[in-house]
């Protein structure tokens, strides 16, 4: 049967434990990045190591994806889930140690990002698993709800505990989180490996190029990696700009993400979302154009709500995607689709961080908006729905 609706898609066995698991991982890395990013820049007062501590283990996902990423269909994926969130929970735990040297913490977070890597395209690649095929895109759209709700809560209730308690604190109840996620997977079936054969780094890089390397499916990994990438750079910069504040726009921001998420996902039809890309592309970047303008924060927070709709372009390019795709590859397909997402989003935090220091975060945050606009432009007319769609599909 058709999944059409949210019911009918948490009926589907595996999905009930496989989405709890995800959003307290979900919860565990709002915390962390919030209480890290903050006690860098306490340490430093520096905007750039502070995007850094943020969004910087993300950069390590380009070596993650270059060396581990074929393990993605080639491991049993609830041993594999298990095994990368309890690697995380330990790592964030290390975070927590007084007087931690920043060099230090900063080698910590490469090791999550190398992790994370992994970590991303067996989760996505399970879930491709799970669903058939017409629920996948209502499926990461759920993915996408519970990650934009969880952040509102995180990243609210992360604000008040920096403030409350300290970042320290905030770090050991994220390393509580990553510990209970790694229990729900427990409740996951057995599984085996989607491909047979041990993983290599030669492997990965055969079949990066081979997907790369097309010119078919490369225009869609460029737009879901850099238009998305620089804006995630502007948030980077949402604690220089506000510091005892950020929380409220990065809250507002995972707000418009899950609106966007709900409409893309769940209403929409697939003709529908193939026209919508580019517009909503557009949308996410746009908006953050105005801050140029030096906005008081109520202004700032809707215009990043309403720009963080357009995140939901995401499930559009990924939908489309996957129809070009072998089913086998679908945990390295999506795996590279997340490290490169991330990695571009620690990219661009590094880039809106110096930015940020040579002129200002609000001049910065422009800089990368307009930079996203002008990639979504480039790319609107080489990626276009296939022309067979009718408007009743």
């Amino acid at each position: 049967m058709p999944l059409h609706t949210y019911r009918r898609l948490f009926r589907t066995p595996e999905f009930a434990p496989f989405i709890v698991s995800l959003v307290l991982q979900n919860a565990a890395t709002a915390l962390s990045g919030l209480a890290t990013a903050t006690l860098v820049y306490r340490q430093t007062q520096s905007p750039l190591l502070s995007a850094l501590a943020m969004f910087g283990p993300a950069l390590a996902q380009l070596l993650g994806a270059s060396t581990l990423l074929s393990a993605a269909d080639r491991l049993p994926p609830k041993a594999a889930i298990i095994g990368t969130t309890i690697v995380f929970a330990i790592t964030t735990a290390i975070q927590a140690v007084p007087g931690l040297p920043t060099g230090v913490a900063f080698a910590v977070l490469f090791v999550q990002g190398i992790v994370a890597s992994l970590a991303a395209g067996v989760r996505l690649g399970l879930l491709h698993e799970i669903l058939p095929p017409d629920g996948f895109v209502l499926g990461r759209s759920v993915t996408s709800i519970a990650a934009s709700g969880v952040q509102i809560l995180g990243y609210m209730l992360g604000a008040g505990l920096v403030l409350l308690l300290t970042p320290r604190a905030t770090l050991i109840l994220g390393a509580a989180l990553f510990a209970g996620s790694a229990l729900v997977a427990a409740f996951l079936s057995e599984r085996a490996a989607r491909i047979s054969g041990s993983s290599s780094i030669g492997t990965t890089w055969r079949l990066n190029r081979r997907l790369l390397g097309s010119r078919s499916l490369l225009p869609f990994y460029l737009a879901l990696w850099v238009p998305n990438g620089l804006i995630v750079g502007a948030e980077s910069l949402f604690v220089s700009l506000e510091p005892q504040v950020a929380g409220v726009l990065f809250a507002c921001a995972a707000a418009g993400s899950l609106l966007g998420s709900v409409v893309v996902g769940r209403f929409l039809t697939a003709y529908q979302r193939a026209r919508l890309g580019a517009p909503l592309r557009l949308l996410l970047a746009v908006p953050y154009l105005f801050f140029v303008f030096a906005l008081p924060l109520p202004l700032a927070a809707v215009v990043v709500f309403a720009a963080s709709i357009g995140f939901a372009a995401s499930l559009v390019l990924q939908e489309q995607l996957m129809e070009r795709t072998p089913p086998e590859y679908a945990g390295h397909t999506l795996g590279l689709v997340s490290s490169g997402t991330l990695a571009m989003q620690g990219i661009s935090a590094v880039i809106a961080g110096g930015l940020a220091q040579a002129t200002s975060p609000t001049v910065a945050m422009t800089l990368v908006a307009a930079a996203s606009v002008a990639v979504t432009l480039a790319l609107a007319s080489v990626i276009r729905a296939p022309a067979k769609m009718t408007p009743g599909t």
